[in-house]
């Protein structure tokens, strides 16, 4: 097959392509030089271990995505409810069929090689769910339409959940990209940050201090429209009481009543001023805020199970935490990456990458290898190689002319970030382990070929921008 404008790769990205090969080249390399000890005794001892096992995915990866230029795109579109349809079954059989596996049904094992039905139901939510936003009759000004849209990719999630796979959940909650830039409304947008704004300091601070933070937070919102001349004795009180707040915190029982009654001052004075939707808005927010504080502590406490707990300490709080237990992947992990300062150890001689300190290296933590053998540059320059191929991604689905072309590649872009962010928010300790493998860079078959789908499936859509 010639490559020439005329024929099959005609219009094709070379540029999201190539940063798909370096991510591919570095995720080889860091399997490589993760499980290389003295050598390879001949081609058969190489192809057992980790790496030879992942060139291979990669080759079939390689020949899948060759394979979808050969399909006409609108088979996709046709046919993605199938796949998606499709998604949900394995899911529902692999917590009949899976192996037990680290706590979790979510792999199906094939002799040598095991494959997770969740990264397949990526693939097919995307497909179904672009499927749905393109339609003529779609709308998300409609809450019908809202309902359902969010509905498709809820299931899978509910499915993934009960596998006991928080990790793969999560990376649903990525498709909410997708609906915004079909038209969800941003307001969605800023109560979904502040309920989990509110959730996560709800199980790192006491109640009191929240509630008083949000009140706080409430007045100077009332305060920014506020007259001085007309009571400047709330202004006063305000002062007074973010002093209290911010100097002596053990006093918040009484700082608390004093906020409350400038927010009441404020908010009557507003009122009186035809403000009624502004005073309204924060007093609910105020309300539904605190009655979050105490739904969060109390779910973490009762709700919870012990090793779930054990996660968000290790996040939110470390000091809470055993450092020769929950704690232990996580400090490893960081002094991993610490260790190999600006410019690294060099390939192949990272010391706690040899000697298994950091647990779960190849898939997980590997980033913790990039960041020992690599050094700050290295890992800083494999984060710039996902900012462009997200960046691009981001481009591509602008230039789409087809709404199922847009929506699909926004999906992917979100996607590829949310497993980008976690996993090395994770490896630093600043997101909680919840088991997202990086992607392309990460040991596993079938995480690399569906990204590897999802990618090829793009750059198809894309080289037949012209035509549609």
């Amino acid at each position: 097959m010639k490559f020439t404008s005329t024929g099959i790769y005609r219009g094709l990205d070379w540029t999201t392509f190539s940063i798909y090969l370096c991510l591919v080249l570095v995720g080889w390399l860091m399997i490589f030089t993760v499980g290389y000890e003295d050598g390879y005794n001949g081609i058969s001892d190489f192809l057992i271990r980790p790496v030879g096992r992942q060139t291979i995915w990669i080759g079939i990866s390689f020949v899948g995505m060759f394979l979808l230029y050969f399909i006409d795109w609108k088979f996709f579109q046709t046919f993605s409810y199938l796949f998606y349809i499709v998604g949900l079954v394995l899911l529902v059989l692999v917590l009949f069929l899976g192996p037990k596996i680290n706590g979790a049904r979510s792999w199906f094992i094939f002799g040598g090689f095991s494959f997770q039905p969740s990264e397949f139901a990526k693939f097919g939510t995307c497909l179904a769910l672009s499927t749905y936003l393109s339609s003529f009759s779609t709308s998300m000004r409609e809450l019908k339409h809202q309902v359902i849209a969010v509905g498709l990719f809820i299931a899978p999630m509910f499915l993934i959940l009960l596998q006991s796979d928080a990790g793969s959940a999560l990376v649903f909650t990525s498709f909410m990209i997708v609906l915004y830039r079909a038209g969800l409304s941003a307001n969605i947008y800023i109560i979904g940050a502040f309920v989990g704004t509110v959730f996560i300091l709800a199980l790192m601070y006491p109640a009191l201090n929240i509630i008083l933070g949000l009140t706080l937070v409430a007045i100077v919102a009332l305060a920014v429209g506020f007259k001085k001349k007309r009571n400047p004795l709330l202004i006063a009180l305000t002062v007074i009481v973010g002093t209290i707040y911010l100097v002596y915190l053990d006093f918040v029982i009484y700082a608390l009543p004093l906020a409350m009654a400038a927010f009441l001052g404020y908010g009557w004075i507003e009122w009186q001023n035809r403000k009624e939707r502004l005073v309204m808005v924060l007093a609910s927010g105020l309300l539904a805020g605190s009655a979050l504080v105490f739904t969060a502590s109390y779910a973490f406490n009762n709700a919870l199970e012990k090793h779930q707990q054990e996660r968000i300490n290790v996040w939110l709080n470390p000091s809470k935490s055993d450092p020769r237990g929950a704690l232990y992947n996580v400090n490893q992990s960081k002094m991993a990456i610490g260790s190999g300062g600006p410019q690294g150890k060099g390939f192949l001689k990272g010391v706690m990458t040899k000697l298994e300190y950091v647990p779960e290296q190849f898939t997980d933590f590997i980033f913790c290898t990039v960041g020992e053998e690599q050094g700050f540059a290295g890992s800083f320059s494999l984060m710039i190689l996902f900012f462009l191929l997200l960046f691009r991604l981001v481009m591509v689905a602008e230039r789409q002319r087809s709404n199922f072309s847009r929506f699909y590649c926004y999906g992917i872009a979100g996607i590829i970030f949310i497993h980008f962010f976690i996993n090395i928010g994770m490896t630093m300790g600043i997101m909680p382990i919840i088991g997202i493998p990086l992607p392309f860079i990460s040991k596993g078959g079938s995480s690399l070929l569906i990204f590897s789908i999802m990618i090829g499936l793009v750059l198809k859509l894309d080289s037949n921008r012209f035509r549609i």
